[in-house]
């Protein structure tokens, strides 16, 4: 059984700053990765951030220059430093891990459930 917890969602003025963590826990041999998404009722799902175990990392043209995403894989955390947040940024934040249960098992994947984050104008 693997879990996934966000932590840090929040309401913020536009222009403000939050911290998102995200952490991994249970029966796994090793995380290969993670990612955060949003999503905003009525609207697909979206990719914001990705981060491998090695320190690759992946954003969403939206939040370029603006988001820093960065992992501590002796925690199996992940975090999202959001700066300049804007009111299109509002929207329930979901980490997603990549894990492995064996060295060279397959891969699976586990679902957080979700992080609000409002900005307000």
């Amino acid at each position: 059984q693997v879990q996934v917890a966000e932590s840090g969602g929040g309401l913020v003025q536009a222009g403000g700053s939050l911290r998102l963590s995200c952490a991994a826990s249970g029966n796994f041999f090793s995380v290969d990765g993670m990612a955060w998404h949003r999503q905003v009722p009525g609207k697909q799902r979206e990719m914001v951030a990705t981060i491998t175990s090695s320190g690759r990392t992946e954003y969403a043209d939206s939040v370029k220059g603006r988001f820093t995403v960065s992992g501590d894989s002796a925690k199996n955390t992940a975090y999202l430093q959001m700066t300049r947040l804007t009111p299109e940024d509002t929207a329930v934040y979901y980490c997603l891990a990549v894990y492995r249960t064996t060295r060279s098992g397959r891969i699976y994947d586990m679902w957080g459930s979700g992080t609000q984050v409002t900005v307000s104008s």
